[in-house]
């Protein structure tokens, strides 16, 4: 078993005497007698084979170190590596291979672990004639010397090992040398030589495995002592290319947390979920972003600008956070500045250039097929490819540009970034700027630290609807638009068919509107820092943001809604202001005593939020000059009382008390306790404005107990065992209270007067929906680090559900109550498991394998006042001509169930066979398709994820491949349900497959109308290669560059699944998930080339 612990000695000088001595010691130990130990070495487990005949021993070498984890230090000048043999051995230890490849030669060898060196005795008075060397001392950050340290020319064999002093002398460097530094439990250090010939060097642990510092709600821990459910994925982990936003870092990559994106508009962003479905109406339906502390969102930082990211998943962990943290807390760290012994002002670049392309292509009807289906309709003689029309290759670019610079005493990082991404569709385009500039500065011997940053943010996109991005309407328009059809008429106007109920020429709606929207954002944010005493640190964080939307809109003369509909020249206008406060100031007093370890941390949060929103509607515009969304209020409509006008205003503040304790002992038995209280506005006028959400975690290192001191499995084995509760307060406001608002006018007293009436019920009994969760976990790793894992069981249940109830009028002013209802409960598994398979000088492989297993239902509907009739409700919804419902919520049930009617069979004749309530099969003629026939046909939220990521280096290049998949769930494919119906009642284009055999026994009958029924739900399985990229490094580039990255990736590169639709991966969330909307912006595919530059 390895122990990780450091020990730290000042001003005894006997004691750093001594330990120089013990070191020195045991390094010789090891490297001349640890076989003789019986300790399970990596020499002892490991057997090598070889037949080699009239090679050389560099051959020799090169074979070993490629068959094994061994590496040789020699130089070359001492060691003869040409000289011919004849090697012929197999299974035997490497010592011993080593004897008989060096039999009657002056050349010895020293093993240390994988580390093999080569020495030649007579070679020392050679040594003493080379000219030129390098020396040093090495020491730890306590002025400690390393006996033992690698010295190494890179690129060479040359080395040498640090004495019991920590002094070393490397002869044969050449001037432009490079030499690395490396020592086990050290971070390893290249250092270029130019024209030094004395070389010191501090070396810094290399805080790995249970060393590693993660965050945590409030503060930063040893992940050796977290005792609760947290993943972190470092910046060197995160998918590369062409990604969104920051949710696609990493995506695939922590168990559990389920990132999609759904869609291809470049001005999408993801959709993530953790844990399953945990509400219906509460407030907080996602998890908590926090960006260096302050709330944020996946799109307020590039993520190009972003260093770390930790999950907190469970209760325990997240509960701190009360209502913000009830569905998990992403935590992200932007890049920060960072000191360096040679350089402390730095400039990184990174860019790159993508394009995309559809995932996969509609195959819809061409004009002959189309034809050949559709004898009697009307033929306009054209052959029009709808999709081809609308559809473009894509050019995007990103930029990112990071300074850092100052002294240790004050210093900033400035991060630029510039993000143009074009959609596949026309008039689809995302241009973004975002800036963010921190400065900090110590004083008071380092007592008191002052952070401020800014963080800037402008966006702008054209639009083809109102307040809006790409219209995915007219996407649909291209998709079922006749091939027959032409673009234009001979005279050039745009090709229309009024008569059609819902057939519009896609490329009209494209060119004749013109729209824009503007975002932009600024955000303030200060931290101060104090240290009185060494244990005790008070922080302060200070933000304000503010982020205004503005947008405009108009449709032409010559647009569908004024040649059908008389709205000529309808145009928008409109705007929106969100503003935040938040201050925060925490306490933390950290002891460390000799075998115990505690921390206590209080604290005070304040929230405040402000949003206003206006909009303004017009048209009759009498010509294409004067009117539009420049010019809105010259329309008729306004002056004819037509034209449409809103605004609105809301604000909320959130509070809290909180507290949190911890306990190490023997850094053994772990504890975290915390308690938060926190009042919300929207429970104003309610008897539970305040709620109280505790949490306690316990942690067990097993291995530190003495009946593991003698086992070799694991390095680290830890027990934790988590409870916590967390909330989730109303979304809307004044629930507590009756409102009333406007309603039909009246005519009072000669005049028109607008009437007031209620506009909801008074609930002084409205309270916080809680979440109670527990978590048991197993934390491992073994091997020495190279294998590694955790897994993850929980139990979470959310009670008093907030629902809208109805209720008679009277006695109640209101047809419906928002109160606390019934129960859902999600339980599963998460398991992650890392090993490095491989590792060797120049080869290394890395695996990741996630899974993630999550089964929701839904307890009770029902409150303990308010009842349903029943302990149903239906939701989601299918456009014209369908026109139902898709899912049923149901007690007992999983959310996302599918409630439709089950089709067994198809006649002879083409038509349906259906399963009616009974299980009885009955034709369609007969089949009276009423609602108690339907039955659940399928489920849209999977149950299982997984994930599987890999690392390769070799040498300078990188290859990173993560593959994710969703299981166990089904799609309804909208598309098909439309498109697969010959019966065609619009005169639509239809997709190839409606000439297809429906369970390989006929074609669909033309008298059939479309219906939602299970052949169109099939199986959602898919399993992706999300992401490849291949790299490769170029180091020292020159005087003023010290690396250069060129990479390639593929971002969605392939999908298996069996789903006949565009892309599988489609919306998973809420309580109508599983739907492939036909209107939805397609997925893409996008290729990236791309530079890191580091100056």
């Amino acid at each position: 078993m390895k122990k990780n612990k450091t020990y730290r000695l000042q001003e005894d000088t006997s004691l750093l005497k001594m330990l120089k001595i013990m070191r020195f010691t045991i390094f010789i130990l090891l490297v001349s007698v640890s076989q003789t130990f019986a300790i399970k070495s990596y020499a002892q487990l490991t057997k090598i084979s070889l037949d080699m005949t009239n090679v050389s021993v560099e051959e020799v070498i090169d074979q070993i170190e490629n068959s094994s984890e061994y590496f040789f230090m020699y130089n070359n000048d001492l060691i003869d590596v040409s000289r011919k043999v004849d090697i012929k051995v197999e299974e035997i230890k490497i010592d011993q291979v080593l004897d008989k490849l060096f039999e009657d030669t002056d050349v010895s060898y020293s093993i240390l672990d994988r580390h093999i060196l080569l020495v030649n005795s007579e070679g020392k008075e050679k040594n003493n004639l080379q000219q030129k060397s390098v020396s040093g001392k090495i020491t730890d950050p306590n002025g400690i010397p390393l006996p033992g340290a690698t010295i190494m020319v890179k690129g060479t064999t040359n080395g040498t090992i640090s004495d019991i002093d920590g002094n070393y002398t490397l002869l044969n460097v050449p001037g432009d040398g490079v030499l690395v530094y490396s020592f086990i439990g050290m971070k390893t250090f290249e250092v270029a030589v130019e024209d030094k010939s004395i070389l010191n060097l501090t070396m810094v642990e290399d805080s790995i495995g249970l060393e590693e510092i993660v965050a945590i709600g409030y503060g930063t821990m040893k992940a050796g002592d977290v005792t609760s459910s947290v993943s972190s994925v470092k910046s060197e982990n995160f998918n590369k290319g062409a990604v969104k936003d920051i949710g696609q870092l990493v995506a695939g990559k922590v168990a559990g947390l389920v990132i999609t994106n759904p869609s291809g508009d470049p001005t999408s962003t993801t959709q993530i979920q953790l844990r399953g479905t945990n509400t219906f109406g509460g407030a907080n339906t996602n998890p908590l972003v926090l960006i260096d502390g302050i709330p944020g969102s996946l799109t307020t930082v590039p993520p190009e600008d972003v260093e770390s990211i930790e999950i907190l998943k469970d209760g325990s962990a997240a509960a701190i956070y009360g209502t913000r943290g009830t569905n998990g807390v992403i935590l992200i760290t932007t890049k920060q500045f960072k000191k360096s012994d040679e350089n402390i002002n730095k400039v990184e670049y990174s860019g790159y250039m993508s394009t995309s392309q559809i995932v996969k292509r509609p195959e819809m009807l061409n004009a002959d097929e189309f034809r050949a289906l559709y004898p009697d309709e009307v033929d306009n003689g054209a052959d029009t490819d709808w999709l081809d029309e609308i559809m473009r290759t894509p050019f995007s670019h990103v930029h990112n540009l990071t300074f850092q610079g100052g002294s240790s005493s004050t210093n900033y990082i400035a991060n630029a970034n510039y993000n143009s991404s074009e959609g596949i569709m026309l008039k689809s385009k995302n241009e973004t700027f975002k800036g963010r500039f921190q400065v900090n500065h110590n004083m008071f011997d380092d007592k008191l630290q002052i952070k401020m940053g800014i963080i800037g943010m402008t966006n702008n996109h054209p639009s083809t609807t109102s307040n809006g991005t790409f219209n995915g309407y007219t996407y649909r328009m291209a998709v079922s638009r006749k091939p027959t059809d032409p673009v234009k008429n001979e005279d050039g106007s745009w090709h229309q068919n009024f008569g059609k109920f819902e057939y519009e020429n896609p490329l009209s709606r494209l060119y004749e509107a013109d729209g824009e929207v503007k975002n932009s954002e600024l955000r303030y944010n200060t931290n101060i820092i104090f240290k009185p005493i060494s244990d005790l640190t008070v922080n302060a964080v200070l933000s304000y943001s503010q982020s205004h939307r503005e947008y405009g809109y108009s449709e032409s003369l010559k647009h569908v809604s004024n040649l059908r509909d008389g709205l000529s020249g309808w145009s928008s206008v409109g705007a929106n202001t969100y503003m935040e406060k938040v201050a925060e100031i925490t306490a933390l007093y950290k002891k460390d005593l000799e075998n115990h370890k505690f921390s206590i941390l209080g604290g005070y949060s304040y929230t405040e939020t402000d949003y206003e929103s206006m909009d303004f509607s017009n048209y009759g515009f009498q010509d294409e000059y004067f009117g539009g969304w420049h010019n809105i209020g010259i329309g008729s409509a306004f002056k004819e009382g037509k034209a449409g006008a809103g605004s609105s205003k809301s604000t909320s503040n959130l509070i809290g008390f909180f507290g949190r304790a911890t306990y190490a002992f023997k850094d053994k038995y772990l504890l975290m306790a915390s308690l938060r209280r926190e009042g919300a506005s929207q429970l104003w006028g309610t008897d539970n404005k305040w709620g109280l959400f505790p949490s306690v975690s316990l942690g067990w290192r097993i291995t530190e107990e003495a009946f593991m001191q003698n086992q070799n499995i694991f390095d680290n084995l830890k027990l934790r065992v988590g409870y916590g509760v967390t909330g989730s307060q109303p979304s809307q406001a004044f629930l507590g209270v009756g409102m009333l608002k406007y309603d039909k006018y009246a005519y009072v007293n000669g005049e028109w007067l607008q009437t007031i009436v209620p506009a909801s019920n008074s609930n002084p009994n409205l309270k916080w929906e809680e979440k109670k969760e527990t978590n048991i976990g197993l934390d491992f790793s073994s091997l020495g680090g190279r294998l590694s894992g955790s897994i993850d069981v929980y139990n979470r249940k959310v009670d008093g559900l907030l629902y809208d109830f109805s209720v008679s009028v009277p006695p109640y002013d209101y047809g419906s109550i928002k109160a606390n209802g019934g129960v859902i409960e999600n339980r599963g598994i998460e398991v992650m498991l890392s090993g490095t398979p491989f590792k060797t000088n120049d080869f290394e492989w890395t695996t990741t394998l996630t899974f993630s297993r999550n089964d929701n239902k839904l307890k009770s509907i029902n409150g303990s006042v308010f009842k349903t009739d029943y302990d149903y409700f239906d939701t989601g919804w299918l456009a014209e001509p369908v026109k139902t419902n898709t899912h049923r919520v149901q007690v007992g049930e999983r959310i996302g169930n599918f409630w439709g009617y089950k089709v067994a069979d198809i006649d002879e004749n083409g038509k349906w066979i259906y399963e009616d309530r009974n299980g009885d099969l009955i034709p369609n003629d007969e089949f009276a398709q009423s609602l108690e026939d339907k039955k659940v046909i399928g489920n849209g939220v999977p149950t299982m994820y997984a994930g599987w990521n890999n690392n390769i280096r070799y040498k300078d290049f990188d290859l990173s491949i993560t593959m994710r998949g969703a299981f166990d769930y089904q799609i309804i494919n909208e598309a098909r349900m439309y498109y697969e119906n010959p019966k065609n009642s619009r005169n639509e284009n239809r997709l190839a497959s409606v000439n297809d055999l429906i369970f390989g026994k006929a074609t669909l009958s033309k008298e059939i109308d479309p219906n939602f029924n299970s052949y169109y739900v099939e199986n959602g399985d898919y399993w992706k290669i999300d992401n490849i990229t291949l790299g490769y490094t170029l180091k020292n580039a020159g005087k003023y560059i010290q690396s250069i990255r060129f990479y390639g990736s593929v971002l969605n590169a392939a999908t298996f699944t069996g789903y006949k639709g565009i892309d599988p991966e489609v919306n998973a969330s809420g309580l109508d998930p599983g739907l492939d909307n036909r209107n939805q912006y397609p997925r893409v595919r996008s290729y990236t080339l791309g530079v890191n530059v580091k100056f």
